[in-house]
């Protein structure tokens, strides 16, 4: 009896050993960072939300205001990765085709990197040069909007805010080049919608509603100036710009797309995947998840596609997310720092290790945080996100104990600069790698 009694009291010893590590452990997170983000200055004015949480032992480390609803920004990227993950498979699909006696129909799949600078993939192209049949173009499958709900409508003329179309051609964007006086435009296609004017701007300028564009007459003056600018989209204007492209004749035509219709794919997903995350690219984004909508229902369209996701994958979340775009340029977008640490969790359990974390903007050495967390050895594998008044950063940190954690720290309705909240965010996540 006093052999078990003993047992019994050495095995409550220890439990209560461990339980005090890990409340102490706990307790020494919530001590050191609650003190941080309450004697900073910089957060003394902003909305701070924060969630800390350890995978391996299924722990939250520390909260501060974590079910509460912030605006994301580009923190969104993170929930268009996971739905690609889930549903393009290794390759993106680039076009969708039927033969029909002597005549060849087809149709965009939203993929955004077809002649895109960026990216080396003109599989569409080459396929549509080789067939001898007379070409069709439909549009039929693009039933989204153009602009995402919630943009900012006088963004229209910056890089960021390409719109949404059927079948990007070029990125749709035109890059205008200026190199020792001499100017270049592409797609030429545009070379005669520019027309210089006398002004004080120091850009080019598009009409709102027409690919009508201002060039002030210093800027033909330069030695180097580049600036990519945002055309307006239509089935016409996709037309156009395959004539030119392919140097034959392409057709209108709409029609829905029969069932079927052949799938031909283009580059590897991974690459696109890894330019969105690391640039924060916003086309990208919204073009992957128009893919999404396409893969699941044959059509381009991102609200069903997100709508799918959330009902299918996500519906387990702790606090229902509001997901309006694929990129986070809407303000509608409002999603809760233990939900953004659910979801990178839930990425987790899609990738190996290596493999998400490569997609990732990497703290010191790639990305939008290749200025940030300077160290011989990374500990920051995440997704920046910045509007006027917001900044977040979600994602993982390796401590220096070999720990992986899942972080979010989210920020809003400050007035100052993002700037003076990323370096105190940067003080933090340091003191959470060195203490843990």
């Amino acid at each position: 009896m006093k052999k078990h009694l003993c047992v019994l009291i050495l095995s409550a010893l220890i439990f209560s050993c461990k339980t005090t590590k890990n409340i102490s452990q706990n307790n020494s997170n919530q001590s050191f960072i609650s003190e941080m983000i309450d004697s900073s200055a910089i957060l003394k004015n902003s909305f701070t939300g924060v969630a800390l949480y350890e995978p391996a032992t299924k722990k939250m480390l520390f909260e501060r205001n974590s079910d509460r609803y912030f605006t994301p920004a580009s923190n969104t990227k993170l929930y268009t990765l996971f739905a690609s993950l889930k549903t393009i498979g290794d390759s993106i699909p680039t076009l969708k085709y039927v033969k029909r006696s002597d005549s060849l129909i087809f149709w965009g799949t939203a993929d955004p990197t077809v002649l895109h600078p960026s990216f080396q993939n003109d599989a569409a192209i080459r396929f549509l040069k080789g067939r001898k049949e007379k070409l069709f173009y439909s549009n039929a499958n693009f039933t989204n909007q153009h602009f995402g709900l919630g943009w900012s409508w006088d963004d229209f003329n910056d890089a960021y805010s390409p719109e949404l179309s059927g079948m990007p051609l070029y990125g749709n964007i035109v890059e205008f080049n200026v190199k020792n006086k001499i100017t270049s435009i592409s797609p030429k296609i545009f070379s005669s919608s520019f027309r210089q004017k006398q002004s004080k701007d120091d850009f080019v300028q598009r009409v709102q509603h027409d690919n009508q564009f201002s060039v002030p007459s210093n800027l033909l003056q330069s030695a180097d100036y580049e600036q990519h600018i945002p055309f307006k989209t239509s089935a016409e204007l996709t037309q156009q710009l395959l004539i030119d492209t392919l140097k034959r004749n392409v057709s209108l035509i709409k029609m829905v797309i029969p069932a079927d219709a052949k799938t031909l794919f283009g580059i590897k997903a991974d690459t696109v995947y890894r330019k969105m995350m690391q640039d924060s690219d916003n086309m990208l984004a919204e073009h992957l998840m128009l893919i999404c909508g396409g893969i699941l229902k044959d059509s381009l369209n991102s609200s069903f596609a997100i709508d799918s996701i959330i009902n299918k994958h996500l519906s387990t979340l702790p606090d229902a997310p509001k997901w309006v775009d694929g990129s986070g340029l809407s303000r509608y977008n409002l999603f809760t720092p233990r939900t953004m640490v659910a979801l990178c969790e839930a990425l987790a359990q899609n990738r190996n290790q290596d493999e998400l974390f490569s997609m990732m903007a990497v703290g010191g050495k790639s990305g939008t945080l290749k200025s940030q967390y300077q160290t011989d050895k990374p500990f920051i594998f995440a997704k920046s996100g910045t509007l006027s008044g917001v900044y977040n950063l979600s994602g993982y940190l390796l401590t220096k104990s070999g720990k992986t954690l899942i972080f979010s720290m989210m920020y809003n309705n400050f007035t100052h600069g993002a700037s003076k909240i990323r370096k105190e965010t940067e003080k933090i996540l340091r003191q959470i790698h060195e203490r843990n």
